[in-house]
């Protein structure tokens, strides 16, 4: 008895613990869209390409905190623009 005692509890302890790594991520939405960046649209694609041959300095194909901070105000503000709107484009739909 106190095998099958132990047997069972094992079985719901190891059952538990796999619905619950199940659950991680998952708040309400669709299952693995949390996180996750929306696509860029053409105009946001075409903007960081510029901001990138214009600010670049390490060439290595990204803007960091640095190369963001020499942005002039500007090209900040035209991508500040770009991006909100976009990510508002979005949920709309």
């Amino acid at each position: 008895m106190k095998r099958v005692s132990a047997v069972l509890l094992a079985f719901l302890c190891a059952v538990a613990v796999g619905l619950c790594a199940g659950d991680k991520g998952d708040k309400g939405g669709k299952k693995g869209d949390e996180g996750k960046k929306p696509p860029m649209t053409a105009e946001q694609k075409e903007c960081m390409k510029k901001m990138i041959e214009k600010y670049d300095t390490n060439k290595n194909g990204k803007l960091d905190k640095g190369e963001r901070a020499n942005m002039s105000d500007e090209d900040k503000a035209a991508m500040k623009k770009l991006f909100q709107e976009g990510v508002k484009a979005k949920k709309k739909e």
